[in-house]
């Protein structure tokens, strides 16, 4: 009898905790924020938010499906790594909203070439599927993205909104 309660309480205890992390509000971003610098560490995935020295906020988030390494070439499912700007946002995404990540650039066009390849294009962060927004925080469990940096559409939001035009992104392995 008392082996079956302690299964039975473990069952229980698995979509409990998973409905926690789920439905747990993390702290949002201040209201008023103006984030001038983001910061990738690609292999903690986290992304950091500042205001000059300021850190503002973290985010966990999803990487290309290949994380490890620069993107090299278009198709080879890896985030980049190095030194770009936010150049544009889009409120009408196929994932909720984005902000584009400069890349490709000069570097990158250039080797890509000598591989006689397409460096690629349309890195961004962005929210989830627009069909897939219910997955909320699970998508961090795997990377999924192409080579993109994803977030939960709320964070995505809340980043449209305070990051503004130019903002360095440094992506670091």
């Amino acid at each position: 009898m008392k082996i079956s309660r302690m299964i039975l309480l473990g069952m229980l205890s698995v979509p409990v905790a998973l409905g926690v992390y789920y439905f747990l509000p993390e702290k949002a971003l201040p209201k008023g924020s103006v984030i001038d610098r983001l910061v990738v560490y690609k292999s903690k995935r986290k992304m950091f938010a500042y205001n000059g020295d300021n850190l503002l906020k973290n985010y966990t988030i999803s990487l290309g499906k290949n994380p490890v390494g620069h993107k090299q070439f278009e198709g080879d499912n890896k985030t980049p790594e190095g030194v770009y700007s936010i150049d544009e946002r889009n409120p009408n995404s196929a994932y909720h909203k984005n902000l584009g990540v400069s890349y490709p650039n000069k570097a990158d066009r250039e080797f890509a070439a000598k591989l006689g390849k397409s460096p690629g294009g349309l890195i961004k962060i962005h929210g989830l599927r627009n069909d897939r927004g219910y997955i909320g925080k699970f998508h961090r469990w795997k990377d999924w993205t192409a080579g993109c940096i994803a977030v939960t559409n709320d964070e995505i939001d809340e980043l449209y909104t305070a990051v503004k035009e130019n903002t360095v992104i440094e992506i670091l392995p």
